[in-house]
């Protein structure tokens, strides 16, 4: 059974840095692709980031510039890095990973971290 487990959010002020992590029960390169999502309240869950084996990735263009998907393959590990952060920013944040198989697709989330950012 896949785990996802993150960590790494909390309450920051505007302008100020964040990074999540998401540890992986197994190796990350068993994974098609991983990304971040968040979803705020009385919102949609977004995609924020996503990254596949290749190492391409692409971004929410609200998060352009400001924010950075990486993987750890030694560490089986997701990152999302996080700077200039702004108050709309703030939601809980999941990893979410993606094996295809065949012509089907396996998500797998994490329970999510807060992140919290303050004006």
């Amino acid at each position: 059974q896949v785990q996802l487990v993150e960590s790494g959010g909390g309450l920051v002020q505007a302008g100020g840095s964040l990074r999540l992590s998401c540890a992986a029960s197994g190796s990350i390169l068993n994974f098609n692709a991983m990304g971040w999502y968040r979803q705020a309240p009385g919102k949609e869950r977004e995609l924020v980031a996503a990254i596949n084996r290749s190492g391409s990735t692409l971004y929410a263009d609200s998060v352009k510039g400001r924010f950075t998907i990486s993987g750890d393959v030694v560490k089986n590990t997701l990152y999302l890095q996080m700077n200039n952060l702004k108050p709309e920013d703030t939601a809980m944040y999941y990893c979410a990973a993606a094996v295809k198989i065949g012509d089907s697709r396996v998500d797998f989330w994490g329970q999510g971290t807060q992140v919290t950012v303050s004006s």
